[in-house]
């Protein structure tokens, strides 16, 4: 299994500092919650995790390799950066079919990961007429085609109802229970409390903490504030 490394990270864009020295470790088994107001740096730090963005400094590592160096990125790791980015015209198995084709899967995994999200009996219906939750649901069986051992999720829970958010708790909790590691992005900390092992707070791109959710009422009432609302981007 995989742990994931961030390594005195930081991004400039132009005179904007977006990520700022930020550093820290994830383990295999946990599910950790990278938490902050809309405009803090998560998805600039996922981004640079995944190898879409180039840290201006410092290193993001998966199992202590850079996204770019995996042998074979689509087996270790499964990502949500932007629900809803499938073909609208196509079903969601044929979404799924091209996907497992681009990434030398087996077929059979299609049917696996529909009945995994609970879309079996959507299989077959156009995806541009899901609704969010459903793409949510649709993106995450994406992600989880390769069966790899890190997931990588980009507020996965918007959209989602009370049963669809307690229905992705149980399928977290499950991957970490197989020993593999889960960060994920939110802005409202009481939508993932549940789900995590351990929260990340950024705020204006720094780490403002790192504790375990057990821990979560040490810490000063300015930095839950950063979690308990949703701000506008900056």
């Amino acid at each position: 299994m995989l742990n994931l490394t961030v390594e005195a990270l930081c991004k400039d864009f132009g005179a904007v500092r977006a990520v700022d020295n930020v550093s820290f470790e994830i383990e295999p088994g946990r599910v950790v919650g990278l938490l902050g107001p809309n405009g803090s740096g998560k998805t600039t730090m996922l981004r640079m995790l995944l190898g879409l963005v180039a840290p201006t400094s410092g290193d993001a590592l998966i199992g202590g390799r850079r996204f770019a160096d995996l042998d074979a990125p689509v087996r270790e790791v499964g990502a949500v950066l932007e629900a809803g980015s499938f073909d609208p015209r196509r079903s969601a198995r044929d979404h799924l079919r091209v996907l497992a084709i681009e990434g030398r899967l087996s077929p059979w995994r299609v049917d696996q990961v529909l009945e995994l999200v609970g879309l079996r009996d959507a299989a077959d219906h156009r995806a541009g007429d899901f609704s969010l939750g459903m793409g949510q649901r649709l993106s995450l069986a994406g992600a989880l085609l390769g069966d790899p051992p890190v997931l990588v999720l980009d507020e996965p829970t918007n959209g989602l109802d009370p049963a669809g958010i307690r229905w992705l708790r149980d399928l977290l909790r499950g991957f970490a229970g197989e020993g593999r590691t889960v960060l994920l992005s939110s802005h409202v900390l009481a939508e993932v409390a549940q789900t995590v092992d351990e929260v990340l707070i950024l705020d204006r791109g720094r780490l403002r903490a790192h504790c375990r959710m057990a821990d979560i009422d040490s810490l000063e009432d300015d930095f839950l504030e950063l979690t308990d609302h949703e701000e506008a981007e900056s």
